[in-house]
This record gives C-alpha cells, structure tokens and sequence, in this order.
C-alpha cells in the first residue's frame, strides 16, 4: 500500500536534485539536497501510504519545468508542451489549483519571467494556453454535475471559514515547535532547529537580489503555503520545498564567505570542509534519529499505521472474518477478502457481514468485540503496539 508513494518520493527526490542543480552549483544543490531528502518530514511523507507526496512532487515538477524554460535563451517547445501537460494533470489533485493559479500569476507579474513569456514561441504557448483552458473546462463540466468534486479539490472534509485561523495556527506550531510534543499526524517539527537557522540566513542572504526568479519564488511559496495551510493543516508539508531553496542559499551564503576570506588559500578552503562536513552530519543524523523514533513515541503518528493484515495473515486459519456493516474501513476489507493471485483464483479470506450468516458454526475472527457471548466464547485478543489500546482482532469459537 505504501509503495506508489514511495516510488512518488523517489521520483520527488530526483526532481529536488534537477531543481537545485538549476539554480546553484553542483557542491551547493548536493548539500541542500541531502538536508532535504534525508530530512524526517521528507522521508515521513515519501513512506506514509497517502497522497500527500502528490502535493510536493507536482510542485516540485512544475518548477523544474518552469527553469527549464525560463532559464534558456531559446526554449526548446517541448518543455513548454510538458508544463503544460503536468500542469493540466496537476489541478486533478487537491488544492493544486491553488498552486496552478500562483504560477500563474507569479508568471505575468514576475518582470524576469513576463520577458521570457514574451519571448516564447507563439506556437507552443498558444498549444499550452489551449491545453489550461480545455483541462479547467473539464473540470468545470464535471463539477457540474459532480459538486462534491470542488470539495474535495478545494477544501479539506467539515472545513468551515470559522475554523482558518485554528488550522493556520496549527500548521505553523507543526512547522517550528522544537521544545514540545505537537498533536499531529506529521513529524513534528518538519524541520530540525540547525535547518531552519541555515534557511534564515539563505533568506537574509536574497535581500540584495530579491527579485531574481528563485529567491522571490521561495518567499512567496513559503507565504503561499502559510496561507494555504488554514484551508487544510496538512498542506503544511509543502514547506519543505521553499525551505530547501533558502538552505541552498544558505549554503552558498557560507561558502562564498569563506571562500571570500581566504581567497588564495587551498589549505583554508579544504579546512573549511571539517566544520561544514560535520554540521550537516549532525543534522542528517538528528533528523534520522527523529524519524526512526518518531513512529513508536509519537502517539498521533503511531495511530495512523497498523499491521492488522500481517496480523490478519497470521491468525486468519480455520476462521471466518466478521466484517459488519459499521465496521471501519468496511469496504477496504471486503476487497482485500475477495482479491486473489494470479496463481490461487481463490478468494483470500472468506467473510461474514451478519452472525447469522454462520450457519455451520466456524471460528470467527473480528476486528471488534462481539456482544453474542451465548453463542461465541472469546479465545484470544492479538495485540500490537501500534494503536487501539494494543487490541488489534479478537479470535471467537462457536459454542
């Protein structure tokens, strides 16, 4: 289940690399790129199962697409007609059409980035305006008749206007609480202490040259995503790309200040790598620590993953799974009892919806307690120390 995320972070990490190595020198996007990939937040997110990765990975694409173009004299059509395509793809994801409408307007308002659209081939950006404007009718026309569908692409599930601010407060407190326990589903802090005073000095750093394409872009997404982050906390975790912009900066900042005070020094220079070298150790390593760890001592974190199919697996023989009409994740279980191998066409658990429908009194296995102690003896409760109080499935025998 986890794993087309985890293919999707491989690729996001990929594409962090290409983005950084864009926009500053292969020693700095490697050290940047380091602190970002092996940051807990990126490795949490890359590994949790859910869709949340999409988010970055988008984000992640449409900026290297977007320095593809910007950053050539004479762009080559067909990076305009992939942004154009992955932007189209793009605003099928929640909240992207937000971050779609940002370029956009950071596009025509951007003075650097409105010359290189005005430099573009008629052709392919006619072809790219054509494919925007056909993708939002069709998501226009299917909302039509769909409403629910701008719900869920817009706003996060029960979001109320009244609830902004508290959402907001809550995504800032995941961001840049170190010294307490955060309730949320991320680890929190997103990024550690040393990281974040690394991005500060990136960002006094892009003062002087503040509206080059690359420091402003990372300001304004950091703005972005605040704002953004009180329609729905999670989206909070789209941070990590401009924070890994500023620690490029950062980076470069330090670098060129030692490099600057020694000039003419290959001894000072290599010397220069020592402390560098175990800074970012020191980093790589806490945030490791942070993630490992985090799993078992973070209770919001631990609660959101189980191994009740492993435990499913081991205790399922010679019982019958009891899958009520409440139960939660109802119909995720049902699929999985009706899958099959390519090799065994047989059903993978054979599953009761209704007591009664235990008419040759087998053994039942239950993700819940069952009430009918007249007929059902309790065997055994399987327990896991992930979630639940530890009772994870209950093993009935028919009386």
């Amino acid at each position: 289940i986890m794993l087309p995320s985890v293919i999707i972070g491989a690729i996001t990490c990929i594409l962090i690399i290409l983005l950084l190595n864009r926009w500053f020198k292969n020693n700095t996007a490697i050290m940047a790129s380091i602190i970002t990939v092996l940051s807990s937040s990126f490795l949490f997110i890359s590994g949790s199962g859910t869709a949340l990765i999409m988010i970055l990975f988008w984000t992640t694409l449409l900026l290297w697409l977007g320095s593809k173009v910007q950053g050539e004299n004479k762009p080559k059509a067909s990076w305009c007609f992939l942004f154009g395509i992955f932007m189209c793809l793009s605003i099928f994801t929640p909240y992207m059409l937000y971050l779609d409408f940002f370029i956009l307007i950071y596009v025509f308002v951007h003075p650097h980035l409105r010359f290189t659209l005005k430099n573009l081939p008629k052709i392919p950006l006619a072809i790219f305006s054509l494919m925007v404007i056909s993708a939002v009718i069709i998501l226009i026309l299917r909302g039509l008749k769909h409403p629910e569908i701008f719900t869920e692409l817009l706003l996060m599930p029960n979001f109320s206007f009244a609830n902004y601010f508290h959402n907001l407060g809550n995504a800032v407190r995941v961001a840049i609480t170190w010294n307490g326990l955060v309730e949320s589903t991320f680890l929190a802090p997103l990024y550690g202490l040393p990281a974040i005073t690394l991005a500060i000095i990136g960002f006094i750093s892009t003062f002087k040259g503040f509206f080059a394409s690359r420091n402003s872009m990372a300001f304004l997404l950091t703005v972005f995503t605040i704002l953004i982050s009180g329609l729905n906390p999670q989206m909070i975790i789209l941070f990590i790309l401009p924070l890994a912009i500023l620690v490029a900066h950062g980076m470069k900042y330090i670098l060129h200040k030692w490099s600057s005070i020694f000039p003419y020094n290959p001894y000072a220079k290599v010397i220069g790598v020592l402390p560098i070298g175990l800074f970012m150790l020191i980093v790589i390593v806490s945030d490791l620590n942070h993630f490992i760890y985090g799993y078992r001592y973070s209770a919001p974190v631990a609660n959101q993953f189980t191994n009740d199919i492993k435990l499913l697996d081991r205790y399922y023989k010679n019982h019958l799974l009891y899958l009520p009409d409440n139960q939660e994740n109802r119909n995720f279980y049902v699929h999985l009892a009706n899958s099959y191998t390519i090799f065994n066409k047989t059903p993978k658990y054979q599953y009761i919806s209704d007591l009664s429908e235990n008419t040759e009194k087998h053994s039942i296995i239950s993700f819940e307690k069952i009430t009918d102690t007249e007929n059902y003896e309790l065997e055994h409760i399987v327990t896991n120390e992930k979630s639940q109080n530890a009772d994870r499935l209950y093993l009935y025998k028919s009386k």
